[in-house]
């Protein structure tokens, strides 16, 4: 068996090294926003592959396993993002750090950084793991899931966090390339794991019924054979990323560090996560089919945030850089650029979610009730996706700079001082459409919030290195 996958195996690793040259990048040199743009497209492109699979996943179990599945599905993912959330936090908060050492010139403490951070995601994996499968179900009643899509949830849910240690490892390698200025690794791995997930998903749910079960874990083998990959590429071919197990070292400062940048935006993301889960529980008075709507318009949605998402990332790592080379008069100007590419874009994703929400809904489903409540919600929310990009980009100023405090009160208030309730009271005149509205209302809130905290300048001073007199190649083959 591993002699017939070996050969397959080897050819996409050679593959993956020819495409892969050249790609540690310096982010202090050259124009501002070619660079933002040159490094958040191979980020882009790989999210939307990833995002492609998660859509092509919910369209197979919406079309042969049925809304209740479909529903399954979506009210998984927040709780999904809810054990991720805090690992993306200190995910963020690793590559600020290995950008900012890179920036300096310092490779040991990059080094060192990378290692910390992969011993925390793996001890942090097998405890979320066990979590979540001993609380699985209790938590889908206490958000009021309808009864005929809880064990379908559970079950998707469980099998999906089995692979945990895959997705926190992945993902964490991802962020190390990115702090590096190396955007474009990370996205062959993806497009692998993509193209791996379609065919593993479509043979898991249809050729071999396994059922909702299957879909999940398509997602796990797929996810699992990307990160060993990525992690065997690496150690053969990378001067830097490499994940020995002999050699690998825990440094308590660095965490410290990592943990100051990256535990506030952890926390962030974990009250957005269960926000999404009182926002779901809302969704969930209404029925299966309000809920299948909100799952399929859900993902679409997430599709359409790509662009802001991953510009803003590529801005956080601009910055970083920038800052630690103490080179701030680039900011403002990447910061410039990037808001006007992501405008153009938000504002061509939101006509085509507007006028074709109808179309785009029914490749998921045939059901007539949750086309309908799906098209209300891609009509009122994309309305704001500049509002949206606005926000995020804005934010990725502040954490590039190691300044994640801030941004963190700004998001727990627009979510749940404005959008949570909004979507209560709302919800209680209006039905669905009221919790609709009140997504793109937060949004507003916390864009004006943002923008005004970055008018204050009080995120400048918050670098954790200096220069020094020591030099990078500013391409590394």
């Amino acid at each position: 068996m591993f002699s017939r996958l070996k050969s397959p195996l080897i050819l996409t690793l050679k593959i993956i090294r020819i495409f892969a040259k050249k790609v540690l990048k310096d982010l202090t040199q050259g124009k501002e926003g070619k660079l933002i743009f040159n490094f958040a497209m191979p980020m882009l492109i790989g999210n939307v592959f990833q995002q492609l699979y998660n859509i092509i996943d919910s369209a197979i179990v919406g079309h042969y396993l049925g809304k209740e599945a479909l529903a399954a599905v979506g009210a998984s993912f927040p709780l999904v993002f809810l054990l991720l959330s805090l690992i993306i936090g200190i995910g963020i908060g690793s590559s600020v750090i290995i950008s900012q050492y890179y920036g300096a010139k310092d490779l040991e403490k990059v080094r060192r950084a990378i290692d910390t951070m992969y011993i925390f995601l793996f001890f942090s994996a097998i405890i979320l793991t066990a979590l979540g499968i001993i609380f699985s179900e209790s938590v889908f009643r206490l958000i009021k899931l309808p009864e005929e899509v809880i064990p379908q949830a559970k079950i998707f849910f469980n099998v999906y966090l089995t692979g945990l240690v895959f997705f926190f490892g992945f993902n964490g390698t991802s962020s190390v390339l990115r702090g590096l200025g190396d955007s474009k690794t990370p996205l062959y791995f993806l497009v692998f794991s993509t193209l791996l997930n379609i065919i593993l998903v479509y043979t898991f749910v249809v050729i071999f019924p396994m059922g909702i079960g299957g879909a999940a874990l398509a997602t796990v083998v797929s996810q699992g054979m990307a990160f060993l990959l990525a992690i065997f590429y690496l150690n053969k071919y990378h001067d830097i990323v490499k994940l020995s197990l002999r050699k690998i070292s825990f440094d308590k400062n660095i965490f410290k560090q990592t943990l100051r940048i990256g535990l506030p935006t952890g926390l962030q993301q974990s009250f957005v996560a269960l926000g999404m889960i009182a926002l779901l529980s809302i969704v969930n008075k209404f029925g299966t089919n309000a809920v299948a709507a909100y799952s399929v318009a859900g993902r679409i949605d997430s599709f359409a945030s790509l662009p802001a998402m991953n510009f803003a990332a590529a801005l956080t790592a601009f910055v970083g850089q920038n800052i630690g080379a103490n080179k701030h008069h680039r900011v403002k100007n990447g910061l410039k650029s990037t808001l006007k590419m992501t405008s153009m874009v938000s504002i061509f994703v939101s006509l085509i979610a507007i006028f074709f929400g109808e179309n785009i809904m029914g490749i998921f489903t045939n059901d007539l009730n949750v086309i309908e409540l799906g098209e209300q919600y891609l009509v009122i929310v994309s309305s704001f996706y500049l509002i949206f990009s606005s926000m995020f980009v804005i934010g990725a100023v502040m954490r590039g700079a190691g300044d994640t405090l801030i941004p963190m009160f700004i998001t727990l208030l627009s979510l749940w001082l404005i959008r949570i309730p909004l979507a209560y009271f709302l919800s209680a005149r209006f039905g669905p459409i009221g919790i609709w509205w009140s997504i793109p209302i937060a949004w507003f809130i916390g864009m004006v919030l943002s923008y005004f905290y970055y008018l204050s300048g009080k995120w400048k001073n918050k670098s954790l290195v200096k220069a020094t007199p020591a030099t990078i190649p500013r391409e590394i083959e």
